[in-house]
């Protein structure tokens, strides 16, 4: 089968569209027809060979896909051949075929395309995991959205606002009217130099805080975090993309407004958590993906032999929600 491949670490001028051996479906296992993956900041750092892929995991990018199934293992009894299906993957989307445990599969609405679907599982699951297994999110609740304009941003606004919380995101100045857009209710420019953000959260709940915060730059946010927490306040830290040191700590705030700092991954996940996961996300959100409720948010598609330059476009940082590769 035809398949992106890596020639050696490095950067994007490192992805070759090349031929690599068709897998094959085991018991529990769907062999599905690739019509379209997405983009996520894995697979630069994969790429990069900074990020390697779970044991067992195969080691093409792509941890997302949309497509038909073109064979169900024997133990297979949701889906057969012909169903169209998404879901997240520990690895293999860029390729032709890509194989999905069958319970972490999931029906594509009749309303959404191949390549709206296939944006959709890395973020959304990413954002269900943070907010409500994580973050507790409760309706009435404050939630501040560090990159709301990002994939996992974009969905994480979405999901906030159907539980009826009340959200706060960080963006830069060009991507915030598309936040608003999705429902944020403060939007903050976090480049400008004269408001740091903590002053505009605190400003606007009159000092109160926000229950929960959804982070991904860690280090350089951290006790500004800590000071936009309110008390039983929870911080969830998903990246570090501003680095992962910290100086000058004050562990009092933790102690004191009784917080918690949770730090989690997904796709170091168990299969069984991210099943479960799947389920659940499942349950709550195919049906307002139908109903029109809740929407991938696809900044750009890319045919998949221009990967290298959607690549060099994930990492200027100029997207607002995901990048999507049609398999072709």
């Amino acid at each position: 089968m035809k398949a992106i491949l890596v020639k050696q670490p490095g950067g994007p001028e490192q992805l070759i569209l090349g031929e690599y051996e068709q897998p094959l479906p085991g018991p529990y296992e769907l062999l599905v027809k690739v019509h379209a993956t997405a983009l996520n900041r894995a697979d630069t750092l994969q790429r990069q060979g900074k990020y390697p892929p779970p044991k067992g995991a195969s080691p093409i990018l792509g941890l997302e896909i949309a497509g038909v199934v073109e064979e169900a293992g024997i133990n297979c009894t949701k889906y057969k051949k012909g169903d169209k299906v998404f879901g997240l993957l520990p690895g293999g989307g860029y390729a032709e075929y890509a194989l999905i445990h069958e319970e972490m599969a999931m029906p594509i609405p009749d309303n959404l395309s191949f390549e709206e679907a296939a944006a959709i599982p890395e973020v959304f699951l990413t954002a269900w995991q943070a907010l409500v297994w994580l973050g507790k999110l409760q309706a009435g609740e404050r939630v501040l959205i560090h990159a709301g304009a990002s994939g996992v941003g974009t969905a994480a606004i979405q999901l906030a606002r159907t539980l009826k919380a009340e959200v706060l995101v960080t963006a830069s100045e060009g991507k915030l009217h598309a936040c608003k857009e999705l429902g944020a209710h403060k939007l903050i420019n976090y480049q400008d130099p004269d408001v740091p953000f903590e002053d505009e959260v605190l400003a606007y709940t009159n000092n109160e805080g926000v229950d929960v915060i959804i982070d991904f730059i860690a280090g350089p946010y951290f006790n500004q975090n800590l000071d936009c927490l309110r008390l039983d306040g929870r911080l969830v830290i998903l990246a570090s993309l501003g680095g992962g040191k910290v100086d000058n700590v004050d562990l009092r705030k933790i102690l004191t407004k009784r917080l918690q700092v949770i730090g989690s991954t997904l796709r170091s996940r168990t299969k069984e958590y991210q099943i479960k996961l799947t389920e659940d996300l499942s349950r709550f959100a195919l049906p307002l993906f139908k109903e029109g409720k809740l929407k991938p948010v696809v900044d750009s598609v890319y045919d998949w032999e221009d990967v290298a330059e959607a690549h060099h476009y994930i990492e200027s940082n100029k997207n607002i929600g995901k990048i999507v590769l049609r398999v072709s």
